[in-house]
């Protein structure tokens, strides 16, 4: 095997080039909005491993995802409410002065 032909460790095993599998998923609830200069995409979704919430940010055409198993969205949510309360509390630090 020629060194640039090993699996990637990222790649779970396969070689470069090769695809994933498709998984059927069918969309259950589909939200977005738009912050400044991104769109924010709440995708809610299942498959046969279970449902989740996909978040894509899209800003200019870039996209990034990230996946949130729908057994930690209440943590997730969670989070989320203290990171508001935590914005509106702590004074930015221009304001600081």
């Amino acid at each position: 095997m020629i060194s640039n032909e090993r699996p990637s460790p990222f790649s779970g095993g396969r070689s470069y080039g090769q695809s994933k599998p498709a998984v059927s998923e069918d969309t259950l609830k589909t939200e977005s909005i738009q912050i400044e200069r991104k769109t924010f995409i709440f995708t809610l979704k299942e498959n046969p491993r279970g449902r989740f919430l996909r978040i894509t940010e899209d800003v200019g055409g870039r996209r990034d995802n990230i996946i949130i198993p729908a057994p930690g969205l209440e943590d997730f949510l969670k989070i989320i409410q203290d990171m508001v309360t935590a914005s509106g509390e702590i004074p930015p630090k221009d304001e600081e002065a």
